[in-house]
């Protein structure tokens, strides 16, 4: 059998922290990096290298999971960033950052003689402790996924989408459907209780024609968003990725209307709770809220 690959894991909040175990478990050499030092000391799970370059130099396989594009982009092209360590490594991009940042990504690995495999995931922390993460991997050549295969098995499924730039669109397709989803069982979940529906009646229903609401239920009926399985602005942030590839023209008509309407609402939200888990949501339509703010929400 051939030697299981080294991993560096770049990134260890709670996805990629999750990550880090996981592997570990698995029977993975792990090495992990985060720009906070303390958090990726704090896993336990093996070297905790002084830079992403650190990381990278002695691993087969690199895992990247930060927030946002910025982030990306400072963890590859930064002063001692992945790209300087990064020959003959495959790299998984894990994070959601948007098709654009996954073509700039594939373009410096391979001239720097790396392999980038694009794998934004569907799902949160208890999906990777239970090993059914969705993965959404996209490569140059579907034969550049070998020699990270062992590692992404054990994150999860693995569900090939195509070319680079194809799996970051999907996913913010996936999560721009999580979003409306979310804030129509917020409405729905308001509009039934105010005409003197059972809260957990109205949820039962909600949640089967809408299953992935059920990891939520506490924050739906009972108000309790914590502890956090995917912030509210992190789900702004890929909101505002989705519309900008969806509508790439600022202030033309907009081609996702409820998209757009589900933006506002999370804005409002993460504007008063944005560390908050995405079942926060249903502070848009509480009877509690000032009547300024109300009115706001509803208009």
């Amino acid at each position: 059998m051939a030697a299981m690959p080294r991993v560096a894991v770049l990134g260890t909040g709670r996805m990629g922290g999750a990550f880090a175990h996981r592997l570990k478990a698995g029977g993975f050499q792990v090495s992990v990096w985060d720009r906070t030092k303390s958090k990726a000391e704090a896993l336990d799970v093996g070297h905790v290298a002084d830079s992403p370059a650190d990381a990278t130099q002695d691993a087969d396989v690199v895992v990247s999971m930060v927030t946002g594009p910025q982030a990306v982009r400072e963890v590859y092209f930064g002063p001692a960033g992945v790209f300087s360590a990064a020959a003959k490594k495959t790299i998984l991009e894990m994070s959601t950052a948007g098709p654009g940042v996954a073509q700039e990504l594939a373009i410096a690995a391979k001239l720097n003689g790396a392999k980038l495999i694009e794998a934004p995931v569907m799902g949160s922390v208890p999906a990777v402790n239970s090993g059914t993460l969705v993965i959404l991997v996209a490569a140059a050549r579907v034969d550049d996924l070998e020699a990270a295969r062992p590692v992404l098995q054990q994150l999860g499924e693995v569900h090939y989408v195509g070319e680079i730039g194809s799996a970051a669109a999907l996913k913010l397709v996936a999560n721009g459907f999580l979003a409306i989803v979310s804030a129509a069982a917020a409405e729905l979940m308001a509009a039934g209780t105010q005409h003197g529906l059972d809260p957990e009646q109205v949820f039962w229903a909600l949640s089967r024609l809408a299953p992935v609401l059920k990891t939520r239920e506490a924050g739906f009926v009972h108000n309790l968003h914590e502890p956090t399985m995917f912030a509210i602005r992190d789900m702004l942030k890929d909101l505002d990725l989705g519309l900008a590839l969806y509508q790439p023209v600022r202030g033309s008509p907009s081609a996702v209307p409820l998209t757009a309407l589900t933006r506002e609402l999370f804005d409002r939200v993460a504007s008063q709770a944005p560390d908050q888990d995405l079942s926060a949501i249903v502070n848009a339509y509480s009877t509690e809220l000032p009547a300024d703010r109300q009115k706001e929400v509803s208009s």
